[in-house]
Order: C-alpha cells, then structure tokens, then sequence
C-alpha cells in the first residue's frame, strides 16, 4: 500500500539509481523499432545546474521518455563541454587564490595537467545534478568535448576544411580581451549601456583652405586613422572628396574619401576611419585600399606604431592625453554627453577592443549555402517558426568565423611553422614532419601553433562526433541525422547555425530534422533573473523542497511556445499539489482493489460512468500525444492536469464511489479493472 505522502527526497534518488542500473535509458536493441535520437546541448564542464538548464532538459526527457515508451530506438546522448575560458579561468583563479601563481609560470604542459585534474574532481557536477532533476540520459554514451574520440574528429575536420580551402589564417578584426589576452565571440561580448562623451575634433586640410570637423566616443584611435569619409551625396563636402588632411599629433596625411557608411544625418556627416579598430571601418578600409594601423598592443596599451609620447600608455591614460592635446592645439570643437553601448567581455569584465591580429578563419559564408537550403526546403524545421527569419538574416550575412583562441586549455591548433614561416596542417606532428621533409627535401625544425580553437568549433561537430565520427560506428549509422534538438534561442548562431554548416559538409546530411527553441526563464515579475538582482531561483534548492516532478511538471506546464515563462515558488507548489491529488487518487485505487486486470478490454465496458471515462481517456490520450509529438509540451501537461484533476478525481472517482461500495459484483469488478 501506498504511503499516506510521498516524500520526494527519498524516492526519486532510489527510484532513479533503480532505473539507471537496470539500463532503462539505453535504446532497445531490437534492429526493428525506430530510431529517435536526441543529443544534449552539452553544458560547461565548469558549469552547475540552472533554472535555465533545467527547462531545457525536463523538455528534452519529457520527449525521450515518451518516444521510449512508444516503442522506439530512443537515445538520449549526454556530455560536457570543455569551455575553453571559463574552465582556464576557473583553475587560473586557484592558482592566483593558492599564492598568486600564473600558468605562464608553471608552463603549459603542467598547467593543462592541473586543469585536467581540477576536472577529474569537480567536472561531473553538473552531470550528477542532471540526475537529480530525472534526466533519462543513456549516460554510458556520455562524451565530453575533449576527449579522444572528439579530438581526433576535431583535427581531422580542421585539416579538411584547410585542405578545401574553407580555413586559412589571416589578418584581420576580432573581439579581444586586453585582460584574457584572446580573441572571444560576440557571445562571450557583453554590450553594456554607459555615460561617455562624444568629441568633436577639426582635422587642418592639407591646403590650409580650411578643416572637417569629426567626431568620436574613442579618441586614442585616432593615432591610427587612414581616412576621413564623407556621403558621397553630401553636397556639403562633395568638394572636398579627394583632399586630404594632416592628422593631428601624428601628421600623418590621410586621404578624404567618398562612402555611404557615413551618415549625413549623424553628427557633422564626416567620420575619421580607424580600419584596425572598428568593425565597420576595416569594412571601409578594405573598400579603399586604406592602410591598418594597429595603434594598440595585447594589453591594450599604445604600440610602437602611434607617436613616441604615446607609446606603453594604457588606452584610457592615452584618450585623456590626446584630448588635453587637442585642446592645446585649438582643435577641440566640442565635447557632448551622450549615453553608448560598450562592448565589455562577460568574464573578464574589461573593455573589449576590436583589434587587427593574425587568427585561424572558417569562411562560414560558403559553409552557410547549404544549411540555409536545408532550412528553405524542410529538411530541418525550426519551431517556433519566426525563428527561421532570424536564422535566415545572419546566415546570408554571415562574417569569416575566427576559430582561435589565445588559450591553453582547449584543442591546440594542428599546424606546424618551419623557421621560414611555411605553415603544415596535419592530423599528427608525425605528418606535418613528413609533409615539412617531403617540402624542403630534408628534416625540418617545427614548432606547433600555441593557439587552441574556439569551443564552438568542437561543439559544432556534436550530433555526429559523438557517435564515433569520421568512424562508421553501428551509432552513426542508426541514430545520425538526429531528430529533435531542444535548446534556447540565444545561441541560434553561435550553436545551432555551426552545426547546421559543419554537419551539412562532412555528413552530407542535415544533423537534426527539428530545432524546438525553449523559452527564457524569469522571475514572477518578468524580469531576468540575475544573481546582483537576488532573484535567481536554485532549481536544486526547488527539488529538495517540493520535489523533482513538482518542478519539471510547472516548467513543462509554464513552457508555451516563444513565451517567456514567469516562474514562482507559489506556481511550484500548486503543481506540487497536482502530484498530491494524482497520489491520492491512487492510493483510492489501491484502498479499493481497484488493479489492472489482464485481457481486460475497456471496449465491453457496460457502465455508463466507466464508459464515459474510458471516452474520456482515449480523447486525453489522443490529444496529449498529438501535443508532445508536435513539441507543444504546455497543452500536454495541461491536457493531463485538466484529465486527472477534473475529470479523473472530481467526477469518476466521486461516481465510481456508489458502484464500488455496492452490491453489484460483476459492476464492482468493472469499475475496478476500469479505474
């Protein structure tokens, strides 16, 4: 018999460890079912289980356990990213904490050892939390980023795409971290709101006819400008286009050029052109021919290419000197306040420079062709469907993908310099030595590039790497294309859009048939929840009070497509009370020997009341499966609270109460294998 309460905290540990043990999470062999396949949109390895997480994999379950239930192949493959600056920073924190020890002090080697053992101890956090929510991943499959099977699949798919043509190093602007030392995505970019100023500066024509006046939020950069640019449909400096002007402090002449960046409508409608630090500019500056001046060094201090008296100065000492500079030479027409957008980097906190530097590039807009086809033609669907527009607007407009990083901890970069610079791209140092011997007729020193590569390019080989490709495993073959990805909506680019390309080329087919976006998570109010605004909700914290299926079941209830959902502990607790009234109900069944009955069939039923509720039942049935199957998770949980709550608890079991305790044997009998 049922207890009178369910306590949560110790039957779902043991009911788990029961399942996980007994291999309920593995698919079935049998060579006939259908296979389904989900992969977990793999979490940081440094990372602990969120409200955010939480969604995303009680969706993710909800649609495995069911198609298992449904009789197909199903497998739900976990694992773990490596996260590139989030694990370095983790372990460089420690050894700043244990002495203020750096990894350039311990080297590379022993450094990459520590952080593989801070792994080792505390990397399967995040894993363990997993089950605690009741994740029924196949956790024999579980893979991590950087583990061999992925390495090889990462090297074999760099040296491929350098082969083809589609990765090559080059010159040109990336987000850097002066503080991490590295380039970094535009996701690791947090865009901060921020009081600054805008200077307007007068640049002398070279004539001595006159000036333009320009101005700018950065005044350091103008060390490096190589151009003024004018609308060339501004009649105001149509005469002007062509001249030049003398820069100040540095006298440098740069030119006067025509282009429609600058806006007539903006400021003075002239706009000084820093190509080797504004996205935009470079854009400009590869237009015209302009000459890139990098004006800063690593750590953002003024390199040896700005004027003597500038150099070793940090960029903000330097934006004070040029102002105070101009005003000494009565070219500063102005200074206006104005609230900007600064891009700052997530971890590090610090300003972000866009910076000209030497990095590995993916030429993304060739890889983008086929993705986008697949997504006009059907092959993969995106759903919500508005989210396809999204997908649509960046993939056509895609920039050169920059997959390199300024790190130690990662996938080190397959490639070998010889002393004259010649580069060798290979799987193995043994093959880049045979390939160095067979260029140059002889053995040849190399050293290996020190750059690793960006997390998102391993992350992107994810639906096929981890079934054992470039291998023809027996689990690529059976569970590759994948069918449904569930993930949020923020990384449609940064994950989703890499995937797509990369599984596309090396595959020949699409690595998912269906992309479910879930919605973002808030607090009761609506707002982000942030740990400085003290209202992030813990989901263990959640668990250990009202239970794992209390908490799952008010996210999948709450889940409505592209809503965000507003979540409280008092939405959690009424679920919690749906699991009670769902107890309790069985308990009643239990109390009244009400059992399954074999070769019972529901259709002989002869009592109005059972009739009905078998009615009822297929109908719930029908509808709730034609919901999960098409990701509309919310009608689902709330097709069956209406169907357990109203119409199970409230009527049949109140109806049900008379035949049960009447004298009616066969209608007893009835009612009980119905119930």
């Amino acid at each position: 018999m049922l207890d009178k309460t369910f306590d949560p905290k110790t039957a779902e540990p043991r009911l788990y460890a029961r399942w996980e043990a007994s291999g309920a999470f593995s698919p079935t062999d049998d060579p006939s079912a259908e296979p389904f396949s989900v992969v977990i949109p793999p979490p940081n390895v440094t990372g602990s289980l969120h409200i955010g997480h939480a969604l995303n994999n009680t969706l993710q379950d909800v649609l495995i356990r069911f198609e298992r239930m449904r009789g197909k192949a199903a497998l739900w493959l976990p694992g773990t990213d490596h996260a590139g600056i989030a694990t370095q920073m983790v372990v460089e924190r420690q050894l700043a904490a244990e002495g203020n020890i750096g990894r350039r002090d311990m080297g590379r080697e022993a450094f990459v050892e520590r952080v593989w053992a801070w792994k080792a101890e505390s990397g399967g956090t995040i894993t363990r939390q997993l089950r605690r929510l009741g994740a029924s991943c196949d956790w024999s499959r579980e893979r991590f980023t950087l583990d061999e099977g992925l390495s090889a699949a990462v090297r074999k798919v760099f040296v491929t795409l350098h082969k083809q043509g589609l990765l090559y190093r080059d010159k040109r602007l990336v987000n850097w971290d002066p503080h991490l030392q590295t380039a970094i995505s535009d996701l690791e970019v947090e865009q901060r709101e921020v009081d600054g100023h805008f200077w307007r500066f007068a640049y002398p024509l070279e004539d001595g006819s006159g000036e333009i006046v320009v101005a700018t939020t950065r005044p350091e950069t103008m060390l490096g400008d190589t151009a003024v640019a004018v609308n060339p449909k501004d009649e105001r400096y149509a005469h002007l286009v062509g001249k030049r002007v003398r820069l100040p402090i540095v006298g440098r002449l740069i030119p006067i050029i025509a282009d429609d960046y600058a806006d007539p409508e903006k400021g003075s409608g002239a706009v000084k052109i820093t190509p080797a630090h504004d996205f935009n500019d470079f854009q400009v500056g590869k237009r015209h021919g302009l000459e890139m001046i990098n004006i800063l060094d690593d750590f953002g201090r003024i390199s040896d290419a700005a004027p003597e008296a500038y150099r070793g100065l940090d960029r903000f000492v330097a934006r004070k000197k040029v102002v105070a500079e101009f005003e000494a030479l009565e070219l500063l027409r102005g200074i206006d306040p104005t609230r900007h957008v600064v891009p700052h980097g997530d971890r590090s906190g610090v300003v972000v420079e866009p910076y000209l530097t030497d990095q590995w590039f993916v030429d993304a807009a060739t890889l983008a062709k086929p993705a986008i086809a697949a997504v006009e033609d059907g092959r993969t669907v995106l759903e919500p469907a508005a989210w396809s527009k999204t997908y649509f607007e960046w993939m056509r407009n895609i920039e050169p993908w920059c997959v390199s990083r300024q790190l130690w901890w990662g996938h080190r970069i397959p490639a070998w310099y010889a002393p004259d610079g010649s580069v060798f791209v290979e799987e193995s140092e043994a093959e880049a030595r045979a390939a160095a011997a067979a260029h140059y007729g002889a053995e040849t020193p190399l050293r290996q590039d020190d750059d690793v590569l960006d997390t998102w390019f391993s992350s992107g080989l994810w639906p096929f790497s981890t079934l054992g490709w470039p291998e023809e495993t027996a689990d690529l073959k059976r569970f590759y294309p994948t069918h449904t990805l569930v993930t949020s909506f923020d990384i449609i680019f940064y994950w989703v859009a890499r995937m797509m390309m990369l599984g596309m080329h090396f595959t020949g087919e699409v690595p998912f048939r269906r992309v479910f976006f879930n919605a973002l998570v808030r607090d009761a109010s609506g707002k982000k929840m942030s740990k400085s605004k003290g209202n992030v909700m813990d989901p263990l914290d959640l668990i250990d009070i009202y239970g794992a299926d209390a908490l799952r079941f008010t996210l999948t209830a709450m889940s409505g497509q592209g809503r965000d959902i507003k979540i409280s502990t008092q939405r959690i607790e009424g679920y919690r009370n749906f699991g009670t009234k769902l107890w309790n109900a069985s308990r009643f069944c239990q109390v009244n020997g009400c059992v399954r009955v074999e070769g019972f069939d529901p259709a002989s039923a002869k009592g109005a009341v059972n009739r009905w509720i078998i009615g009822e039942t297929a109908r719930t049935s029908a509808a709730v499966t034609e919901a999960i199957a098409g990701c509309s998770f919310d009608e689902a949980a709330n097709l069956l609270y209406r169907f357990i709550w109203n119409t199970f608890c409230d009527w049949y079991v109140e109806l049900s109460k008379p035949v049960l305790n009447g004298a009616d044997a066969d209608a007893q009998a009835e009612t009980r294998a119905t119930a």
